[in-house]
């Protein structure tokens, strides 16, 4: 058995942690553009951030239960 099948018991641990991973980054990526800055709407940029957050919350559940071991 090589490193690389005794490291990663799931096939798609690694899949899994690298979508999560760009999601979190992509997150990061649009809160740093400052979208705030180029809406006129108040509403629209609070529903905008939100969404940034999500998704943020959606790529670290991902890498946890990727992570995940029992």
């Amino acid at each position: 058995m090589s490193n690389t099948e005794s490291r990663f018991a799931d096939t798609l641990e690694p899949l899994g942690t690298a979508v999560g991973g760009l999601l979190v980054l992509m997150g990061l990526g649009t809160l740093v553009g400052m979208p705030w800055a180029t809406n006129g709407d108040l509403a629209a940029s609070a529903v905008q951030i939100l969404g940034v957050l999500a998704t943020m919350g959606v790529g670290a559940g991902l890498i946890w239960l990727s992570r995940q071991t029992e």
